[in-house]
């Protein structure tokens, strides 16, 4: 093919690159704020729960200790692939298949955002023991788990993500994370285990502003989820989460089940009112309006270990009266 010649090729006016360039630098600009912005609310809140009290008065209980002879889950992780609903950002995520999974036979799903530190057999939440134990005894329904971490940019700096997606994708008051879990996790969850399609079928947990964010997921699509777990939801305006009270007084009572829980010592964040304040207006709003809802208040921090102890409890609460 020929080559056009140097006179040949298009070429900017000097004011219009200028411009391109100055376009780029800004969007570049704004972006890095942006992330320095999150970062730096996400430092101060990190520093805040550092400093408030301890949790050595809860200690886990034996629903979430390993025990002799309850049959193991088998737990699977998955390659993170480039997000359509959030380009730039791959998810981590992991399958619990229970045991007694029978080829064939739908079975219903909980969903854990922050999915990594719930996974763990031996980490904080334990959920997998927990998921073990009680369907052992038949206080859950037979049930597959996903764990599903925040998006962590494609984009690297020395080996690392340049950026997390978790703000974005957790705090935000959109169906993006729920069209994200129905529209690229669950397609890939179906070649492995069959899934319930009942909306009443499917559950979502989570802590902090994945507490929020499991709210969002069942609010903006009760036809697919019905079933919510928040621990120290941030119900906070870190991008808008404290408009729910009146979202939820405002509209139309919707099927979802409420399980929440705070703690007295939880996050006291600058410029805002405490976790605690905020959880207390959701827990009111959603009572107001009739919602099938728990309200546990402890004496805990932030994403407690009291909040670790009772998730046995919120399971069997949230799940009491599925088919076994």
């Amino acid at each position: 093919m020929h080559e056009p010649s140097s006179h040949q090729r298009a070429t900017f006016p000097h004011g219009l690159a200028a411009g391109v360039l100055a376009l780029l630098a800004t969007l570049v600009f704004c972006r890095l704020a942006s992330a320095a912005d999150v970062s730096d609310r996400s430092t101060s809140l990190a520093k805040t729960v550092k400093e408030i009290k301890s949790d050595s008065q809860y200690s886990l209980g034996p629903d979430s200790q390993q025990h002799a002879g309850v049959p193991e889950g088998k737990i699977q992780e998955f390659t993170p692939t480039e997000s359509r609903i959030f380009p730039g950002f791959e998810h981590k995520w992991w399958l619990y298949i229970p045991a007694q999974y029978a080829d064939g036979k739908p079975v219903p799903i909980m969903v854990f955002l922050d999915g990594e530190s719930w996974m763990k057999r031996d980490g904080h939440w334990r959920a997998p023991v927990v998921l073990d134990n009680l369907i052992a005894r038949n206080e859950l329904p037979l049930m597959a788990a996903v764990f599903v971490e925040p998006g962590a940019s494609i984009a690297k700096y020395k080996g690392k993500p340049f950026l997390s997606n978790r703000q974005e994708e957790y705090d935000t008051l959109s169906g993006a994370y729920a069209s994200f879990l129905l529209e690229e996790i669950f397609p890939e969850v179906r070649k492995h285990v069959h899934i319930a399609d009942d909306a009443a079928a499917r559950g979502i947990a989570g802590c902090s502003s994945g507490g929020i964010a499991s709210f969002t997921v069942a609010w903006q699509r009760p036809d697919q989820f019905r079933k919510v777990i928040s621990f120290s939801g941030s119900f906070a305006d870190l991008r808008g989460g404290q408009v729910y009270p009146d979202l939820v007084r405002r509209e139309k009572r919707k099927p979802i089940r409420v399980f929440q829980h705070v703690g007295t010592n939880d996050v006291v964040f600058a410029g805002l009112p405490s976790w605690l304040e905020e959880n207390n207006l959701m827990s009111a709003a959603l009572d107001e309006k009739h919602y099938e809802h728990k309200y546990v208040v402890d004496h805990g921090t932030h994403c407690s270990v009291g909040a670790a102890s009772i998730l046995p409890d919120a399971m069997r609460w949230t799940w009491r009266d599925y088919p076994r």
